[in-house]
């Protein structure tokens, strides 16, 4: 077995955090170990995302920034695999001809391969597939955290938003068998986990296509394949919390609101992507709901769950977005008040229809229209916390504090950041009553009034989790 080392840096989602877990998982069951720096790996991989500009930039930077370290030291391996190695293909090896082994969005498993590749072969060694051949849930992870996991429900999207380009990264939408992702919950409940995330491109059209080849299963009760998939999962002894993003508007279901609200462990939290409140530019991002349709949503949403915090994602400066356009925006997301909201300047993506639309907005005017929405989303997520303060909650504790020694931090059902005074039993992975006292745009403070439930003590290294089959 190898003693060598590694360091992996993440860019973009939380599907790319969980590919990130498998491998590393994947290299530990190679024998490699971790390092923090990536001076002192032997082996530095960058799991890409394409989804905005600013993440080329950054990977380019940063592979520029390790050339000395790999002309110091030839046989450190750098591994570019992920969103970007897929569109970029040879055009990365191009660039920075320094890369040992590209591989893309649909072939991780076959990390070990490349690497015994690139021991022997001319470099760079570079795979792209077009299909995926398994499910990153079928490899090895490490999971830095023990308490929560990711779980991948599908892979892929059948949609076709003009400013996305993951469609034509991940392939059609795939989704994993219902059985084959409780019996990996079953295992993290096992191994500690109380927390888990459910993740999908569109996961509100889960089992879509296991429907249309035969395979969903029986007993479906009325329900639609993910509502089913909530119940089935929140019913796993151990579990505390299930979570799940992202869902698309369009294939929201009153069922999925209904489990939301008598599932237990389900959190009352939803991530309901916006986009934009115009409906002329929603068209043209071919998203195909519109805005009184949205709201219904929420309406729905809060009316059906109690305490709900809805977020969302907004795109400022779309082609041909105008200030009329943009003042639905605006009206759209006061009126959904959301509790908080990724906003983001639109990004031109070569690959994506959009680029080749007509009516690209002045950079200058989208930088002023970010800042206005920016700050109202601002004072919507402070009055909506400011309405939490004097409230009890329930908060699942991460970790220390990044900002005040003297504190940890943990987050509420519904995804709220509180920060509480240390203390005995207030450990990562414990759960904690807490009375929140003071509210700003993005986080709370609290006063710790009992530990409930407290973890059993950690493993001394991080989990490595079998393979699931």
């Amino acid at each position: 077995m190898s003693s060598k080392t590694y360091f992996i840096r993440t860019f973009g989602c939380q599907m790319n955090e969980h590919d990130s877990e498998r491998a590393a998982g994947v290299l530990e069951s190679m024998g490699y170990r971790p390092v923090p720096d990536p001076a002192r790996a032997d082996l530095v991989l960058f799991n890409t995302c394409a989804i905005r500009e600013n993440a080329d930039n950054k990977l380019y930077g940063q592979l520029s920034a390790l050339k000395p370290l790999k002309l110091a030291d030839p046989g450190k391996t750098i591994v570019v695999g992920g969103c970007l190695a897929q569109k970029d293909q040879e055009g990365l090896a191009a660039k920075v001809p320094w890369v040992d082994v590209v591989y893309g969005t649909h072939n991780m498993g076959s990390l070990p391969r490349l690497l015994a590749q690139a021991d022997s072969a001319e470099l760079p060694v570079i795979e792209i597939l077009e299909h995926t051949e398994m499910f990153p849930s079928a490899l090895p992870a490490r999971r830095e955290v023990r308490h929560h996991a990711w779980v991948s429900i599908s892979i892929g999207c059948d949609n076709t938003c003009t400013f996305c380009i993951v469609p034509s990264l991940r392939g059609p939408e795939k989704s994993r068998r219902p059985g084959d992702i409780v019996t990996e919950v079953r295992g993290l409940a096992a191994d500690g986990v109380r927390e888990v995330t459910l993740l999908g491109q569109n996961v509100n059209s889960y089992g879509r296509d296991l429907v249309r080849r035969g395979e969903a299963g029986e007993g479906r009760r009325n329900r639609t394949l993910f509502a089913e998939l909530l119940h089935a999962v929140g019913e796993v002894d151990g579990i505390d919390r299930v979570r799940f993003t992202s869902p698309h508007p369009k294939d929201f279901t009153s069922d999925v609101f209904a489990a939301m609200r008598d599932v237990p462990a389900v959190c009352e939290q939803l991530h309901l992507p916006l986009q934009s409140g115009s409906d002329r530019v929603l068209r043209r991002m071919q998203r195909s709901y519109r805005s009184a349709r949205y709201l219904d949503l929420v309406a729905e949403a809060r009316a059906t769950i109690p305490g709900v915090a809805i977020s969302t994602d907004i795109i400022v400066g779309f082609p041909g977005e105008t200030e009329d356009d943009f003042a639905e925006t605006l009206r759209v997301t006061e009126a959904a008040a959301f509790d908080s909201a990724f906003t983001f300047e639109y990004s031109r993506r070569p690959g994506t229809a959009a680029v080749d639309l007509d009516g690209h907005v002045d950079p200058a005017v989208v930088g002023e229209r970010y800042q206005r929405l920016a700050d109202l989303t601002r004072r919507l997520s402070l009055a909506g916390n400011e309405a939490q303060v004097g409230t009890v909650q329930e908060l699942l504790v991460e970790g220390p504090s990044k900002t005040d020694p003297s504190r940890v931090s943990g987050r509420t059902r519904t995804n709220r950041l509180v920060h509480v005074p240390a203390g005995p039993g207030v450990v990562p992975g414990a759960l904690v009553r807490a009375r929140l006292t003071r509210a700003a745009p993005h986080w709370l403070l609290g006063e710790v009034e009992a530990v409930l439930d407290a973890p059993a003590a950690p493993r001394p290294e991080p989990v490595l989790l079998p393979v699931l089959r």
